[in-house]
């Protein structure tokens, strides 16, 4: 375990924010997790970080900032119905998926190139093209470096829901997520329910589980900066849910209104629709901006700190709600200086 004193935290972040944490844990061994608990004594605030991908850091950070660096994914068990593979917490989340399509274990295309860590992925139920990490995970297992005792999660437990879990919560977000176990179906059924995917259906005989990841990686690149190229932590914003009536209202108003109807007979709203309609797509406040090709995604225009992304995302949110009154919710989480 390394405890620094002073740690520069920009290349530890997909916006590029400069950030400076004043005291910085490295966990990459699993036996150090009894150490770190002898520093997060109750009270001390402390903060988990893994890809920082969907993080807003500010330009200091008080609380111990514990970088979990966790690595190794194995084969934990096989049934004549699935494969059940385990991923440590700090594994790149897009190359454990290129990993498990290589060794045939197939349902993770889908989510292929989505940036962050494998431990990540389960606090925001990460999902794309018709497929959330809820839909794949066994459990999670993670440590509570109060109590000293590890927790295992099943997916009940976790309490999934849209870009939710129990992690982003108050019983859960104090956790380390040490390692996510996933349940691989052998039986594999391609997630097409995406146009953009049904495009390549169409041109290819069959869409093999690779022919899936690669679809979605081209997709994804053609859409989405690369943040090593300009800074950005993806998509910004939910996508907000309404109830029926309300999107009735809307649709009413606005024509060509795009929604998805949910299961539970309410509309979820495209929220980088709404933001283009309001005129942010290519627009820049300040040191940010919005993306050109997909209002979604805020991006660091070369010198951006916390308060300009926090300065764009609050306009963006005011114009959506004046023209749809509609409450726009960001996906990242805002790591204030002070606890």
């Amino acid at each position: 375990m390394d405890f620094i004193q002073q740690k520069d935290l920009s290349c530890f972040n997909t916006l590029g924010l400069k950030s400076l944490a004043n005291n910085y844990i490295s966990l990459c061994n699993i036996k150090d997790l009894s150490g770190i608990s002898d520093l997060l004594k109750p009270g001390v605030p402390y903060f988990i970080l893994g890809g920082g991908s969907n993080v807003v850091l500010s330009e200091q950070i008080d609380q111990i900032v514990v970088h979990n660096q966790l690595k190794g994914i194995h084969l934990v068990q096989e049934t004549d119905g699935a494969w059940f593979v385990e991923a440590a917490a700090g594994e790149n989340w897009h190359d454990f998926v290129v990993n498990c399509i290589r060794q045939g274990w197939y349902g993770l295309e889908n989510l292929a190139l989505i940036p962050g860590t494998v431990g990540a992925a389960p606090v925001q139920n990460i999902g794309a093209y018709g497929v959330e990490v809820k839909d794949r995970l066994e459990s999670v297992v993670a440590y509570d470096p109060l109590t000293q005792t590890e927790q295992v999660f099943n997916n009940e437990q976790c309490r999934f829901a849209y870009r939710d879990s129990i992690f982003k919560h108050e019983e859960g977000k104090g956790l380390i997520i040490t390692a996510v176990r996933f349940r691989l179906p052998k039986q594999w059924v391609p997630v097409l329910s995406y146009s953009d995917l049904q495009q390549y259906e169409g041109a290819r005989p069959q869409l093999t589980p690779q022919a899936i990841l690669e679809a979605v990686c081209d997709i994804r690149r053609r859409k989405l900066p690369d943040p090593k190229v300009t800074g950005n932590a993806g998509s910004f914003f939910k996508n907000p849910i309404v109830p029926a009536q309300q999107y009735w209202q809307l649709k009413a108003q606005f024509q060509d209104l795009v929604a998805y109807e949910q299961p539970d007979s309410r509309y979820k709203l495209a929220a980088g629709w709404m933001i283009d309609q309001c005129g942010w797509k290519g627009r820049q406040l300040g040191n940010a901006g919005v993306h050109a090709r997909q209002a979604l995604v805020i991006v660091n225009t070369g010198k951006a700190c916390a308060a300009d992304i926090i300065a764009i995302a609050r306009a963006i949110a005011d114009d959506v709600m004046k023209k749809f009154g509609v409450l726009l919710e960001p996906e990242p989480v805002f790591v204030a200086a002070r606890h």
